[in-house]
């Protein structure tokens, strides 16, 4: 009988330590928990507080992974995605993943016909507006051949959903782990915590960023810094050293009248193209489309060079465009359609800033030096010439100009002499 009591008092004691050590255990966890808890609150304050420590946006993304991570989320990869208000760029895209540096990558609209992106899980994400969850060991997960690369990685479970902007637009967040078992429900519901706080601050970033490439491409980059940087009103002007560059295409009148204006339209952007490319790589900011005409300026200051080097700089750009133009052949029905352009360069002070009426401003130059590029365009035209430049302009950049003559312009007391390439064939167009 007293072994039979023995045992019996051995067992519950063992009983009595296992529960003791089931509570320390569930104690244990809930501090954890609580811990955890406490953490994520910390990330979404400072989310909310604009995550002001933090630098450029790959810099925010990074601090808030790894936050997460100390917090105890099993995070292992986490991307996000945006969608741009961009007429070449479909979204962009950053992916952290743990102990490396942010990935920043962009996709074009071609992605959206691709077999990958129809079967991603981020298309239904993008448009349904739907969370995503894909466990590696679960069969449906092989709906998505993305996952299969992750498996390959050792992922263990995948998390997306939408991260809605407050115009309405939809766009992602994908988080992954490769801890055995994947996220539990705690893990999910912090992340659901994080993303609102998360999109506010995205949302903030992309608009400065959607403003800045929208001026960028409809007024230039040096315009749209000033305009981002406070001078929006009329009189806001500076004067400005520039090369200036004003180009048109020959015949555009005839070829306007015999073609569909879709046709034209087209044409205008593939000639455009043969010259923006070059200025904007040789140092160029393109400030006006005037119908078939292209008005741009290349800044000289002690960032760039002095002039000798920028009109140097601006005669490469004239020479790329010439041949890209002329190797520029358009079918058109069973015809081929080829072209010619004119470019008047100068050299001289311009008035660069806000001019306009009521609230309808535009930021353009203007100046006796523009006015002289845009009557010398015209001589070009005359003359047959693709590229002339202006005394000032040849006298700064070497080359083997020839001598054109002395040219009377209206606006001007006295003749302007105008310079061609020597290595020209002047082409008179009927």
């Amino acid at each position: 009988m007293a072994g039979r009591s023995g045992d019996r008092a051995g067992r519950g004691v063992r009983v009595a330590v296992l529960a003791t050590a089931q509570l320390d255990v569930a104690k244990t966890s809930s501090a954890n928990a609580d811990m955890q808890n406490s953490e994520i609150q910390r990330i979404t304050n400072w989310l909310i507080d604009g995550a002001r420590s933090s630098g450029a946006p790959s810099e925010m993304i990074a601090e808030v992974c790894e936050h997460l991570v100390e917090a105890g989320l099993p995070l292992w990869r986490f991307g996000i995605f945006i969608r741009t208000l961009h007429p070449e760029i479909f979204g962009r895209n950053f992916i952290w993943r743990e102990g490396q540096k942010v990935e920043i990558g962009t996709v074009d609209f071609k992605i959206l016909d691709t077999p990958e992106f129809a079967r991603s899980p981020l298309r239904i994400v993008f448009e349904e507006g739907l969370e995503v969850r894909g466990r590696m060991d679960d069969p449906d997960s092989k709906r998505f051949p993305f996952l299969d690369d992750m498996r390959a990685e050792g992922v263990t479970d995948y998390f997306a959903m939408p991260m809605p902007y407050l115009d309405g637009s939809i766009h992602a967040t994908s988080w992954v782990t490769r801890r055995p078992g994947g996220f539990s429900e705690d893990d999910i519901a912090a992340i659901r915590t994080l993303v609102a706080p998360l999109a506010r601050v995205s949302e903030i970033i992309s608009l400065r960023r959607t403003a800045e490439m929208l001026l960028d491409t409809y007024v230039g980059n040096r315009a749209g810094a000033r305009i981002l940087g406070g001078q929006i009103r009329r009189g806001h002007n500076d004067t400005m050293q520039a090369a200036i560059w004003l180009s048109d295409l020959r015949g555009f009148t005839a070829l306007s009248d015999r073609l569909p204006a879709e046709t034209v339209v087209e044409i205008l952007n593939h000639y455009f193209d043969c010259q923006v490319t070059a200025i904007r790589g040789h140092g160029g900011e393109v400030l006006k489309f005037m119908g078939d005409g292209l008005l741009a300026v290349f800044p000289i200051d002690e960032y760039v060079g002095d002039t000798a080097h920028v009109c140097t700089r601006v005669l490469e750009a004239a020479r790329e465009s010439r041949a890209s133009v002329e190797a520029l052949a358009f079918p058109v029905g069973d015809v081929i359609e080829r072209f010619r352009f004119g470019v008047a360069l100068h050299v001289g002070t311009i008035l660069y800033g806000n001019i306009g009426g009521g609230n309808r401003l535009d930021f353009t130059c203007i100046g006796p030096a523009v006015n002289l590029a845009a009557r010398m365009e015209k001589i070009a035209g005359r003359l047959g010439r693709t590229v002339v430049a202006s005394e000032g302009f040849a006298n700064v950049c070497q080359h083997d100009w020839r001598d054109l003559g002395d040219f009377p312009i209206a606006g001007f007391s006295k003749a302007q002499r105008v310079y061609g390439l020597a290595e020209e064939t002047p082409v008179v167009m009927a």
